[in-house]
């Protein structure tokens, strides 16, 4: 939990870390996402499904364009764009909740925003556009920024992502964007071995050192399938019991599939680790 972080302000929202967690809902629009949950070019089905995400409790509603399961195609920009930008439109039209563009490309990025998004998502740690991060900065637009390096040994876990995540903190600072619009993200399944990830979810809290707020993003992840031997879209339990630990751990922001389930799963464990009132 951070109980003594400034609040994220921005024109259109106010999140005050600490007091609860909150929950971002996953709006694929993808022909190929591991989870099978993609939406690619069905724009009232991607209304319907955020609508019911913020219905069961989401707090946020994260767009993205571009697969990063194993063994992904990367997308060229042109392909990401008419992907996320139509169903970003309709999504701002429609939800009076944010919108963040999970993207790793400033055109995206911009056009996205202009589109009506309010928060980039970049799971390359704005590492692998330098536009990125002014992109976001001339937006006022808070970013999400996430370890995806190759770690190979657990000495080197913590070390090395709070290393990392430190450079890219300090990219986004040099680029405008403000101390208090910034999120991280360990990168749950990014460069890190299934036995690494379950160490990394119980050693969450050490991140904290850091000073941000974490986003923790292990929904229906290959670890999960790998321990109970599941497929992903029956890792429902294993979900949850990584979101409970990640709360428990330290985690402001989970990012999830199954909206109703984990908002409950979030709520019970917020009322364990940071107060209960009738």
């Amino acid at each position: 939990m951070s109980t003594t972080l400034a609040p994220l302000r921005t024109p259109t929202f106010t999140w005050e870390w600490g007091r609860r967690t909150y929950v971002m809902g996953i709006v694929n629009v993808t022909p190929d996402s591991f989870s099978g949950d993609g939406l690619a070019g069905q724009l009232d089905a991607v209304v319907e499904r955020a609508r019911a995400m913020i219905a069961a409790g989401a707090d946020v509603i994260d767009v993205g364009g571009e697969s990063t399961r194993p063994g992904y195609t990367p997308v060229p920009a042109e392909e990401e764009l008419r992907r996320v930008i139509p169903a970003i439109e309709a999504l701002a039209d429609a939800i009076d909740v944010p919108i963040s563009i999970d993207t790793s490309k400033a055109v995206v990025a911009e056009a996205a925003l202009k589109a009506g998004a309010h928060i980039v998502n970049d799971i390359r740690g704005l590492s692998a556009d330098p536009e990125i991060a002014a992109v976001a900065a001339a937006a006022g637009a808070p970013v999400v920024i996430m370890h995806d390096l190759k770690i190979e040994t657990e000495d080197r876990l913590i070390p090395d992502i709070v290393r990392e995540l430190s450079l890219r903190i300090e990219r986004a600072l040099a680029a405008g964007i403000p101390w208090e619009h910034i999120i991280i993200d360990p990168g749950f399944g990014f460069g890190k071995t299934a036995e690494l990830n379950l160490v990394l979810l119980r050693r969450l809290r050490e991140l904290t050192v850091l000073g941000r707020p974490i986003l923790a993003g292990t929904s229906r992840k290959s670890t999960i399938g790998r321990v109970l031997g599941t497929d992903p879209d029956d890792r429902v339990e294993g979900t949850a019991a990584t979101v409970a630990l990640a709360i428990a751990n330290g985690a402001d922001i989970v990012r999830v599939h199954d909206v109703p389930q984990m908002v409950r799963v979030a709520r019970m464990t917020d009322a364990v680790v940071r107060g209960w009132s009738e």
